[in-house]
């Protein structure tokens, strides 16, 4: 593609980012991310539910336990994938394109090496790291067995996350729909296959999800080649100190969002396994299904943040204000209508997963429960935080990225259930929900406020 087509393209991207009304813009780049987000968010939780029909209690309680591993390599994806992905969006508003085409490359490549040494780390000491994840003596040997597929496929799940990521943070949100959702569906198809048909148990819900990755990252390749004139490549693998400080900026919050909250996960199946296996089945699938449901605010969220970015970078600032209320309106109604609907049938949706242990169906109807309560709520502190995250401000966007699965839910884990018992350990989430929102509110505020003078002071340097 010659410099006066890369051009050409890039000029009318321009446009429909900067010019389209926001809110029709949003939803237009929304409607993929939403649809992969929650495509993607189902076939995570396909492992549960077909695991849980093996009638093995043990062998649903190993794919919570394996569950925090996947939230690391997901944690690095994000990381590289958002880091890259927010800088590229503001230097493609600012018209940057060659600095872009360096960033990608090397967020994409950083992404595989670092989960290949992870993978390796892993594989080497894989009992102890069971048995620090969570797992109990009789819950190990399979989640043994589902962590060595896992691990295999690391490097080309982070490689996914972080293409997928950058796809849609240059507004390319369609490419990126295509290539994470015909995995996932994928994944949800061989599922049955292999745990049942070829019979190979919990080891076969962990092969398909590793061959479901890779023709993932084949088809993201392939999207990426198609979409535009930002392609990976080694010889655009050019890592410098400067280049790193800027990817930081951007995937700091994300790396540590997720890698909190694989430590959270450690820390609920920790205390989850002070009541039983029944108890760490309970908190595998209500965590599996809130993944679900805040995967189409997230989602909705990933649609408004090229549009930030875009519009920061050129110096819009009304119309980021004018995005970031209309998602925050947005998500809010349309999560109150999710969570009436999930407090109602709260005990039936554990039924799906493990209809033979009414244990694990009592607690974890109560743990759905508490958490749909302030689910909701999460719709201004996640669009604070993509917001904070996209324009460059990383502290700020660190301290709420971390609130909901460290700051404030690793002490309510520590301390809820010493005091209140099993009642602690399911409201401990949704305690640290309502602290989370408490800290974003001030941050937020200000930083809307600092939009507004900066409307009012052309001049004011772009950040």
């Amino acid at each position: 593609m010659n410099s006066e087509n890369e051009s050409a393209l890039q000029r009318e991207k321009f446009i429909k980012m900067t010019e389209y009304p926001v809110e029709r813009l949003i939803c237009r780049l929304a409607v993929p991310t939403v649809i992969s987000m929650m495509i993607t968010s189902i076939y995570n939780m396909s492992d549960t539910y077909f695991v849980g029909k093996l009638e093995n209690v043990s062998a649903t309680g190993a794919v919570g336990v394996v569950f925090p591993l996947m939230t690391i390599i997901q944690a690095v994806g994000f990381f590289f994938g958002h880091g890259s992905g927010n800088y590229m969006s503001r230097e493609l508003g600012k018209h940057h394109l060659d600095t872009s085409k360096r960033m990608a490359s090397v967020g994409f490549f950083s992404s595989v090496l670092c989960c290949a040494v992870l993978a390796c780390i892993g594989m080497l000491f894989i009992e102890p790291l069971c048995l620090v994840l969570g797992s109990t003596n009789t819950i190990l040997p399979f989640a043994k067995e589902y962590m060595t597929y896992i691990l295999i496929s690391a490097p080309v799940m982070a490689g996914s996350l972080v293409i997928n990521n950058q796809l849609r943070f240059r507004g390319n949100a369609l490419y990126a729909m295509f290539g994470i959702t015909s995995g996932a569906i994928l994944n949800i198809i061989l599922d049955p296959v292999f745990i049942f048909v070829l019979d190979m148990g919990i080891k076969g819900a962990a092969a398909a999800t590793a061959i479901s990755q890779c023709v993932s990252l084949v088809l993201l390749i392939a999207g990426m080649l198609k979409s535009d004139a930002i392609n990976i490549s080694p010889r655009y693998f050019r890592p410098s100190v400067a280049v790193y400080k800027e990817l930081v900026k951007g995937g700091l919050p994300s790396l540590a969002r997720q890698g909190l909250g694989s430590v959270s996960t450690v820390m609920l199946n920790s205390a989850a396994k002070a009541f039983n296996d029944p108890a760490i089945a309970a908190v595998t699938i209500v965590s599996r299904f809130m993944t679900v449901l805040s995967s189409a605010l997230i989602g909705f969220g990933q649609g408004y943040q090229p549009v930030c970015g875009f519009n920061y970078g050129a110096g819009l600032y009304d119309r980021v204000r004018r995005a970031f209320w209309f998602c925050v309106k947005s998500s809010v109604g349309f999560l109150l209508a999710l969570s009436a609907l999930g407090f109602i049938f709260a005990p039936q949706i554990l039924m799906l997963f493990q209809a033979d242990n009414q244990t694990t169906v009592q607690i974890g109807a109560a743990a759905l429960r508490y958490q749909l309560l302030t689910l909701p709520l999460m719709s201004w502190v996640t669009m604070c935080n993509m917001t904070l995250q996209t324009v460059g401000k990383t502290s700020s966007a660190t301290v709420i990225a971390m609130s909901r699965q460290g700051i404030m839910f690793i002490p309510c884990i520590i301390i809820l259930p010493a005091v209140f018992d099993l009642n602690g350990l399911i409201a401990s989430q949704p305690v640290a929900d309502l602290l989370s929102l408490a800290i974003s509110i001030p941050v937020m505020i200000a930083f809307l406020r600092e939009l507004s003078r900066r409307q009012t002071s052309p001049s004011t340097e772009t950040a």
